[in-house]
């Protein structure tokens, strides 16, 4: 059966661009048939387009969720041309033949982060008829073109108009389809499950800790960001995939201003900075966060941002070199300055004075991203996942960042002050972004010495020590994990160590505590580990 008139069913919830797109389609002679809003749309722009309850001969119901459930409408879609069988039932069933579909989706996952959104109206936006005539389309793609991308509107125009809609772009455009209703199942059995609710389930008692549902498939999406060079290491491919909801708040989302494209590198480190750069937020100062491979090589507070950057630089000048600096505070051209007689990688602002753009503009090859400072990191319940063979480890993310004093516990003889206090809430704050095992010395303003990654904690701890030289005298000492011997507490008061935070939970804590109050130092447990691998 052949149609005199070739047909476009269109049906899309986004209208953007489908009027100049649906005004082409009429040119190169197709009858547009479509469904409530957008059929109403068409009509009132002069739009010639005919009523999907017309075309099938039985009327919308149910609100609208049955308008295209239909014979008429799927028959038209997955009947092939070149099967004599199809050929004869469509005929027989009066059924015309579809070649185009453009349908794009209800907005389920803008309506599920709605902080005002009810189960009702987030079943409302679970759409039905438009997955399924995309996927009809898409398997039937060899004889209909399925359209979902506005953003594609423009090239398959191009491509009817010149009769090049090749086998290539059929199938790119099919699964382009299969993809997206892919990602679209997946929001809405997360949501369903209760993962991707605003407010997490309350979490369960069992042995001491915390119990979550998981659920039984675990779905974990991305779409195409953008090619990369190479991986770690130039003998590995690499991608970056986004987050379908990522905010302006997140790597994944930031405006590149100028330099370089990212590498995988890049990436990670970037996004390692901006994770201890918003850790500070309830500082409410200027932060400045310098990273090298994942870990802080300095990280200062101050008055202002130079202050505070100025504090990041002084903690480490070797290694910040080539490395990567983020802050909470828009750059000016004090900071530009300074920022320029360095080489780094990046730079990480929430704005970027144009003094400040000028003075950096001399540096082609610096990337400048601009991220939301104002959003979330992270939602309550996000979590995080790492790769293995086989497999996937799930964690929450650790967030346990915002430091509660009141819930520290002070275990020796000697009570921390209040200026020790301080410098202890920065260390702890510091310490959970160093890669384990982990031990940092700081005032209340800025890192001093770093150990990072060692084997066995007294090694981190002699590392940071080093590195603090004549300035650990009088700084606090913070370690990711307890101390499962005395040395690293005999350590720090050779080198002037005053206080001391740590998790404790070691059966030798009390050899460390007897060491800390023979030394008149002050030591308190949070009570909490901050393992980074």
């Amino acid at each position: 059966m052949e149609n005199v008139t070739k047909l476009a069913l269109v049906s899309v919830y986004d209208k953007e661009g489908i009027i100049p797109f649906c005004e082409g389609l009429v040119r190169l002679g197709y009858q547009i048939i479509s469904t409530g809003g957008t059929a109403k749309l068409l009509a009132e722009r002069g739009i010639a387009v005919k009523p999907i309850d017309e075309h099938t001969g039985f009327p919308e119901m149910l609100d609208g969720r049955v308008k295209t459930l239909h014979p008429k409408v799927h028959g038209g879609l997955l009947a092939r041309r070149d099967h004599q069988e199809h050929m004869r039932a469509v005929q027989v069933h009066g059924i015309e033949l579809i070649d185009l579909v453009v349908v794009n989706l209800y907005p389920f996952q803008e309506t599920i982060a709605r902080p005002d959104v009810t189960d009702e109206l987030a079943i409302e936006m679970i759409d039905i008829g438009g997955p399924a005539m995309l996927r009809s389309a898409a398997k039937n793609h060899e004889f209909v073109l399925p359209v979902i991308d506005p953003a594609d509107y423009d090239r398959v125009l191009i491509a009817l108009e010149q009769n090049q809609v090749t086998p290539v772009l059929r199938r790119e455009l099919a699964a382009k389809v299969f993809a997206a209703t892919s990602r679209y199942d997946a929001l809405v059995a997360d949501y369903l499950a209760g993962k991707t609710k605003a407010a997490e389930q309350e979490a369960k008692a069992q042995n001491g800790l915390q119990a979550r549902d998981w659920p039984g498939v675990l779905h974990i999406t991305g779409v195409s960001k953008m090619a990369l060079r190479y991986g770690e290491n130039p003998h590995q491919a690499a991608h970056f995939y986004m987050e379908p909801g990522a905010t302006t708040a997140t790597i994944a989302r930031a405006e590149q201003l100028q330099g370089k494209e990212l590498s995988y590198n890049n990436i990670q480190d970037a996004d390692a900075a901006l994770a201890m750069l918003r850790a500070f937020d309830d500082f409410e100062q200027p932060v400045a966060v310098a990273v090298k491979h994942m870990n802080p090589c300095g990280i200062g507070r101050g008055g202002t941002i130079v202050e505070a950057f100025d504090r990041a630089y002084e903690a480490d000048p070797v290694s910040i070199f080539g490395g990567i600096v983020a802050v909470n505070r828009p750059v000016d051209g004090a900071l530009a300055e300074k920022l320029a007689n360095l080489f780094l990688e990046i730079v990480i602002a929430p704005a970027f004075l144009d003094e400040a753009r000028a003075v950096l503009a001399k540096k082609k090859n610096l990337r400048l991203l601009l991220v939301d400072m104002q959003q979330p990191l992270w939602s309550s319940d996000a979590l995080t996942w790492k790769r293995v063979s086989g497999g996937f480890l799930v964690q929450a993310v650790d967030q346990a960042a915002s430091v509660q004093t009141a819930d520290w516990q002070v275990v020796t003889a000697r009570q921390p002050s209040a200026e020790e206090y301080e410098a202890l809430r920065f260390a702890w704050k510091t310490v959970q972004f160093v890669k384990s095992n982990a031990i940092v010395l700081t005032t209340a303003n800025m890192t001093l010495g770093v150990g990072a990654g060692q084997m066995n904690r007294v090694g981190a701890a002699e590392i940071a020590i080093a590195q603090a030289g004549a300035r650990a005298k009088g700084s606090v000492l913070a370690s990711d994990a307890f101390f499962p011997m005395r040395d690293t507490v005999d350590a720090a008061a050779k080198a002037g160590v005053t206080a001391i935070v740590q998790p404790g939970g070691s059966i030798r804590d009390g050899e460390s505590i007897d060491a800390a109050n023979a030394h008149g130092i002050a030591m308190v447990f949070t009570g909490e580990r901050h393992f980074l691998h």
